[in-house]
């Protein structure tokens, strides 16, 4: 029965909600009448349910493929488009746009392997950082997104990446100020980018390609029309890399 009210929980968020991107709890607040009603209903129609509920997943994951591919076209047609203002790093043609959390270990285990990667290839490999903080699971993850952004007002966006990534146990506003002050930024003009609405303007349009995409998890990659995932290896992406667009 606890199995079955768990199910029926996320029944319930899946239909108010439609998708979500982020772990969430079944709302304690459900009348109790209402439970128990739909309780019979899944009891009475577990397969139904389920069918539907898989045929909702496919039809969501058929429209995530379709926003990708489109994402992955335009990436090769209009690079600058999808650019925007978002960092870069490297002057190749071959564009890796990369979505990442601050706070995520997987995306501190990839920076090091992607910037060697970079360096290596700097002629060939033009990084374009977006920002995708789990909200959900890492507390520090927006405010280290608009510190990073606010110290790129500065011409500081890779220096405060790096020493973010470095010192990502100590993520917050102590380790902020010791950044500050070691890349020599304005600290007035760096708290008043970091609280603007410009800064969260550029975090959240991030965001919202992210959720088109259908990307809940960091790191993600895009490049040379490949989608990858994870902690990646040196040579996965070289293989990228030449590989025939």
């Amino acid at each position: 029965m606890r199995r079955l009210k768990q199910f029926m929980g996320w029944i319930l968020v899946s239909l108010v909600l439609f998708s979500c991107s982020a772990p969430v709890q079944a709302d304690s607040n459900i009348d109790p009448k209402f439970e128990a009603q739909v309780l019979e209903v899944i009891k009475k129609n577990p397969q139904a349910i389920v069918d539907s509920v898989q045929a909702f997943q496919r039809a969501q994951q058929d429209d995530q493929r379709k926003a990708q591919q489109s994402f992955i076209q335009e990436l090769q047609q209009n690079p600058k488009a999808i650019i925007g203002q978002s960092p870069t790093k490297g002057k190749g043609q071959t564009v890796l746009v990369e979505f990442s959390d601050f706070q995520c270990p997987y995306c501190q285990a990839a920076a090091g392997t992607v910037s060697q990667f970079v360096t290596k290839n700097n002629d060939r490999v033009t990084l374009v950082y977006k920002h995708l903080p789990l909200t959900s699971i890492h507390d520090q993850a927006l405010p280290a997104a608009k510190a990073a952004w606010a110290a790129g007002q500065q011409g500081k966006f890779w220096e405060f990446h790096d020493g973010l990534f470095a010192q990502q146990k100590e993520i917050g506003e102590p380790l902020f100020a010791i950044l500050v002050k070691s890349l020599k930024l304005d600290g007035a003009k760096f708290d008043r980018d970091r609280n603007s609405k410009a800064a969260e303007a550029a975090v959240n349009q991030d965001l919202q390609l992210a959720e088109q995409l259908g990307i809940n998890g960091t790191p993600f990659f895009v490049m040379n029309g490949r989608v990858f995932s994870g902690d990646v290896e040196l040579a996965a992406l070289e293989q990228v890399l030449n590989q025939a667009q």
